[in-house]
């Protein structure tokens, strides 16, 4: 239990924090990109792909810097049980070492779905979690390297995975096609990108940093809860990637349009969205709660961290639902180019909101249950003022 909680306690929720905070800078691109691509502006999306993966090189070399450098003081700050410091600090030095494999990745992949392919990024994805896999068991298993051979096989398979998206992007025959030498800062798309990505990776980083100091405040409560918080992390990692891909796919379906001026499908295409969504989450609560024994012994045979982790997961996930409408809602004003309201409304319904919830808890009743229950209440809230946010904006564009 002292290793997973080493991988997936505060070094999950600083990865998740700075990968967060790229997806939602990367988003900016692919919004851009699908927009020229739905006006077949050929000039423009070249310049953006090769502004895009300028920015990613650069930004990685930053990240991995700051993020090797820092790492002792983040981890510390989160309040990271003695016992697992040294392991969690070594995982965590690695994964920012291969930063830029991650950066290029979701870059790269984020660019293939602004023009609707989603398949190759999922074949790629599929390639490297196999890797990562079998890397794990020859790492861990028979040359017993525990957390480092964790870290090393998640380097290499996410360095070969940017190595695929990049190779396919460089052999594409269609409008978006890199050319290494063409790599470079594009002054005019740059502007355009940041100024959505921006606002959509400060909204990504809103619920990461609640995040961390939620896992800096269940860190208090010792080692099993670390270890219980871990391996809800990664079941509940499930829905929120099925669920940003409705995000993701929203984004680019009303982008194209909006760029083909084809207004009248952006508001169909975000209700049929929400209603696949719904159904989805619908059948993937329903699975976690009934399984969520077996799932948590996949993790560990520890009796009180599966108790402790399944009584978390009975609290938070049959609230998932609700989120959809934060998810999709975001998603489709994203597309049509609109990021700062959502950010404000993300930075109040959850960041603040949950963060004034934390405290006030802590000092109230200082329990894993009052905690957690931060999520449902922010969910509820914020899913509120961006259902009366959406129709106000649908209605002022007169779609």
């Amino acid at each position: 239990k002292e290793a997973l909680a080493s991988v997936g306690g505060s070094t999950a929720q600083i990865i998740g924090l700075i990968v967060g905070f790229f997806t939602g800078l990367s988003s900016g691109a692919s919004v851009i990109i699908a927009q020229f691509y739905g006006a077949q502006d050929e000039r423009s999306v070249r310049q953006s792909l090769h502004t895009a993966y300028a920015f990613s090189t650069l930004g990685s070399i930053v990240i991995s810097v700051l993020g090797i450098a820092l790492t002792p003081s983040m981890l510390a700050w989160m309040h990271t049980p003695e016992e697992i410091m040294a392991d969690s600090v070594l995982y965590l030095r690695i994964y920012f070492a291969g930063i830029l494999f991650v950066f290029i990745y979701n870059m790269g992949s984020s660019v293939l779905r602004s023009i609707g392919d989603s398949k190759n990024p999922l074949y790629y994805l599929i390639i490297c979690c196999f890797i990562n896999i079998v890397l794990d068991v020859v790492f861990v298993v028979f040359f017993h390297m525990g957390v480092l051979g964790v870290a090393l096989a998640t380097f290499l398979s996410q360095a070969f995975s940017a190595l695929l998206v990049t190779h396919k992007l460089m052999k594409s025959e269609g409008i978006l096609r890199l050319y290494i030498r063409q790599i470079r800062f594009h002054g005019s798309v740059m502007k355009s990108q940041l100024r959505i990505g921006v606002p959509a990776g400060i909204q990504s980083v809103m619920y990461s940093i609640t995040n961390v100091i939620i896992q800096a405040a269940l860190n208090g409560f010792g080692t099993d809860t670390a270890a219980a918080w871990s391996v809800f992390g990664k079941l509940d990692a499930v829905f929120w990637m099925v669920s940003s891909a409705f995000g993701i796919s929203i984004t680019t379906f009303v982008g194209q349009n909006y760029g083909a001026r084809r207004h009248d499908r952006i508001r169909k295409s975000t209700r049929v969205c929400l209603g696949i969504d719904f159904l989805v989450s619908a059948v993937l609560v329903v699975f976690l709660i009934a399984a969520r024994v077996p799932l948590f012994r996949l993790f560990t045979s520890d009796a009180e961290v599966i108790r402790i982790g399944t009584e978390m997961l009975l609290l938070i996930t049959p609230w998932y639902i609700i989120f959809v409408f934060i998810e999709i809602l975001s998603g489709s004003l994203r597309g049509i180019g609109d990021v700062i309201i959502p950010m404000i409304l993300t930075m109040c319904g959850v960041c603040l909101l949950r963060i004034l919830w934390i405290v006030g808890a802590l000092r109230i009743q200082p329990t894993i249950p009052v905690i957690i229950f931060s999520y449902p209440v922010t969910w509820i809230i914020t899913s509120i003022l961006f259902i009366f946010y959406y129709f106000y904006r649908i209605k002022k564009m007169k779609i």
